[in-house]
């Protein structure tokens, strides 16, 4: 998993990983993965699946040929709401693109520590092969 800037400005953790690494081979397998991931923490609530593939084919909007399917898994993990400017970085979402080979899957870094570990360890364990 790499830790990288998107635009100069977006922290985001990012992991290629080829399909033959994972026991899923389609964004609704890997989707499945992280919901139950998610389930099994009492502090994490599901909230949806943005295809967001279908939403900008939708709209006629440019989708790079590469791209085979994309969605968003949102959810929130909510510990605390210290103030309300804490809204402006909830929910969290983890991207799952199906780039055909393998997939790109990525998530923004959250200002707290406990929910970067958890969708970091989410993420590593789609790599569930051999």
């Amino acid at each position: 998993m790499k830790q990288t800037l998107l635009q100069e400005k977006y922290p985001i953790f990012v992991a290629e990983i080829d399909k033959s690494e994972t026991r899923c081979q389609s964004v609704d397998e890997v989707v499945s993965g992280l919901k139950d991931k998610i389930a099994a923490n009492p502090k994490v609530q599901f909230i949806g699946v943005f295809d967001h593939y279908a939403h900008t084919r939708r709209i006629e909007g440019e989708i790079n040929p590469d791209i085979k399917a994309a969605v968003d898994v949102i959810f929130c993990f909510g510990l605390a709401l210290p103030n309300p400017q804490v809204l402006a970085v909830r929910p969290r979402s983890i991207g799952v693109a199906d780039m055909g080979d393998k997939f790109v899957v990525s998530f923004m870094e959250a200002p707290m520590r406990p929910a970067n570990e958890a969708m970091e360890a989410w993420v590593k364990g789609l790599r569930n092969k051999g």
